[in-house]
């Protein structure tokens, strides 16, 4: 299936709040004829926008190309949540890859965050990052679990952003009563990722990107100098860089078999007064719950609560998505049964098996980065600058991610879709339970 055009109109952006409310960059040209270029990014969200941007900052001539829009994919309709730490946290780490290389990928994961804030003050001031992310758990037996999690990291990673919450917090700063406790990290924060992107793809630009929409990769020969052909165009580069994420389909099998699309839902209710958004969440902050099927939920300028969650099966949004997501919706919320949903919309992102990101060295001159897992705000970002930094010789930290295992999926891609429908089936009965 083509997931570039099987929910979507070419070169349109989805009826989304954030599509409405931001402002796209002109249409761009189409890759024509024999083009040659340093560096050929492929991709148009943040793991190519960032590395764009900084690629062309080192002094590279650069090509990007995005099959649809900029800022077209994940990366524009995402809930805008930045988190720090990995998709896995530090005990997952540390018991899986030792405690030196736990730490490294922390350290990692907080200059994501950074590199994030300082990107959008510097480039996308309109996205409005603020600081702030509620860990909600849904099970009783879950807040211990966190609360420690909450003492080991001040003490062994003297991080003291995150903060436990007893029950009574909880209830006080989130007006739900599905929740029991949990934390709040305020070195996380969220933003408008669809602002966040075009702001990047216009300081790319700025910078001397060429950028190309509606130009989709339909090949890529490896050897020096790598081939990268679109309909219309070929390109020559010395070096290509792959930010595909969920929308990679067979361009490169050996990233396919480890990453896979899924689809997640968000929808946009109407604005709400003052008080009536602050008996939802009483500050301004994020929220993101311990479900598998996980819900995910903050405030946008305008009042209005941005509500991710609600399980797909299928590579095909479904046909009514107000419903699909006012059922999580309202069981969080009892109270805003009922409510004006104003916009929904679905989007396709790429996960791993193990939900740790996938950085590979295809090839001497070949790199990608993607399978952000639902985690992909900063460290798509910071997997930018680290394709950048390999490209440049300084491979270091991006060998780093690229030493974490990544999995096949069993079967490969073939089997992919069938053993996640299962595993979601699974996962949504135990969240239940």
């Amino acid at each position: 299936m083509d997931l570039l055009t099987a929910n979507d109109r070419p070169g349109q952006y989805p009826h989304s709040w954030y599509a409405e409310t931001a402002t796209p960059l002109p249409l761009q040209p189409r890759a024509e004829g024999e083009l040659a270029c340093d560096v050929c990014v492929i991709g148009g969200g943040f793991t190519g926008l960032s590395a764009a941007l900084h690629l062309a900052e080192r002094g590279y001539d650069v090509i990007l190309l995005e099959g649809q829009r900029l800022g077209f994919g994940a990366s524009g309709r995402n809930g805008g949540q930045v988190g720090t730490g990995q998709r896995q946290d530090q005990d997952w780490l540390e018991s899986k890859l030792g405690k030196p290389t736990a730490r490294a990928l922390w350290d990692l994961s907080l200059e994501s965050v950074a590199l994030v804030r300082d990107l959008a003050a510097r480039h996308a001031p309109d996205a409005g990052y603020a600081p702030g992310i509620i860990h909600a758990a849904h099970k009783p037996g879950y807040v211990p679990d966190m609360h420690a999690y909450a003492e080991k990291m001040a003490r062994d990673y003297r991080y003291d952003q995150i903060r436990p919450l007893s029950r009574d917090e909880m209830r006080a700063m989130v007006g739900s009563p599905a929740y029991h406790g949990g934390e709040i990290d305020r070195g996380g924060g969220h933003l408008h990722p669809l602002r966040y992107a075009l702001g990047l793809a216009r300081a790319a630009q700025a910078a001397g990107v060429r950028l190309y929409e509606q130009s989709r990769v339909t090949a890529l020969t490896h050897g020096d100098p790598a081939l990268v052909k679109t309909d219309h165009a070929r390109i020559t580069a010395r070096f290509v860089a792959l930010g595909c994420n969920g929308y990679l389909g067979g361009l490169e099998p050996k990233v396919a078999a480890r990453v896979m699309p899924i689809n997640n839902f968000i929808a946009a209710t109407r604005p709400m007064s003052d008080t009536e958004r602050r008996a939802v969440i009483r500050d301004n902050h994020a929220v993101a719950d311990s479900k598998f099927v996980i819900n995910y939920f903050r405030f946008s300028e305008d009042n209005r609560l941005l509500f991710g969650g609600g399980e797909s099966y299928g590579y095909r949004f479904p046909t009514d998505i107000k419903a699909k997501v006012r059922k999580p919706m309202e069981a969080i919320f009892p109270q805003l049964k009922g409510i004006e949903i104003t916009h929904a919309w679905g989007g396709t992102l790429g996960i791993t098996f193990n939900r740790m990101p996938h950085f590979e060295r295809l090839a001497g001159n070949v790199l990608s980065a993607s399978g952000y897992s639902g985690h992909g705000v900063a460290m798509a970002t910071l997997g930018g600058k680290l394709l950048a930094e390999a490209v440049a010789g300084q491979a270091e930290r991006f060998d780093v991610m690229a030493a974490v295992p990544s999995p096949r999926f069993p079967g490969g891609a073939s089997l992919r879709a069938p053993l996640l429908v299962a595993a979601m089936l699974w996962f949504s009965l135990r969240d239940r339970l």
